[in-house]
């Protein structure tokens, strides 16, 4: 469905992302980063009424968000799209699962950008760094989860260049967060962040975005 106000910042993911919103209800952030960044810039914003959507779904791997783009991106006419995915496509490679044969991320996430670029030319985009931490699900493999999430890292912000989109960094800011606490106080598993690690991609998603031709 197309709302009948602008959206000012669309949120397009994963769990990280979806967080257990209600799909009944448009405006329902979920629990995570996207409803923190938007109670701060609603309160900052006030005035001016702004308008949050999350389109974020669990599981999704970059593929995924381009099968479902035209309904949930390209039709909805955002003021700014932030895209935070990648976890997934390492998920599916990492276990052997059929859906990881061939390691489809740049070029899917390149299609995704070329189809926003030609249809919503003038949309803020604002790519989030994808990320792991050592412990959970990452641990036992570490050395090769990092390795292909530092690839994908390494994708992103060349991507974040090459179309002129923000990008986010986040696995620096948590990993310099690990000195204040150990990797399960952000990302209990390695992957999903816990209450501290929305709290801290929200802070740095506003300030990148605040600071920056896209603030609010």
């Amino acid at each position: 469905m197309r709302y009948d106000r602008t959206i000012d910042v669309l949120f397009q993911g994963d769990s990280i992302t979806d967080t257990g919103r209600n799909r009944n209800d448009i405006s329902s952030l979920g629990t995570g980063y996207a409803s923190r960044i938007a109670g701060k810039l609603y309160l900052q914003n006030a005035e001016a009424s702004p308008f949050f959507v999350n389109r974020g779904i669990s599981g999704n791997r970059v593929s995924d968000l381009y099968a479902r783009w035209n309904e949930d991106a390209i039709y909805l006419q955002p003021k700014r799209l932030s895209i935070l995915i990648g976890v997934n496509d390492a998920w599916r490679i990492m276990n052997g699962l059929p859906e990881g044969a061939a390691d489809r991320f740049e070029s899917a996430y390149r299609h995704l950008l070329d189809i926003t670029k030609e249809y919503l030319p003038d949309t803020g985009l604002i790519l989030c760094e994808p990320f792991i931490l050592n412990c959970g699900a990452t641990a036992e493999r570490w050395n090769d989860w990092k390795s292909l999430v530092t690839k994908y890292q390494a994708i992103v912000r060349n991507l974040a260049d090459e179309y002129e989109a923000l990008f986010v960094a986040l696995q620096k800011p948590l990993d310099d967060a690990c000195s204040r606490a150990d990797a399960p106080f952000w990302a209990h598993d390695g992957v999903h962040p816990t209450v501290a690690g929305h709290e801290l991609i929200a802070n740095e998603w506003i300030k990148t975005i605040q600071n920056s031709k896209l603030a609010m």
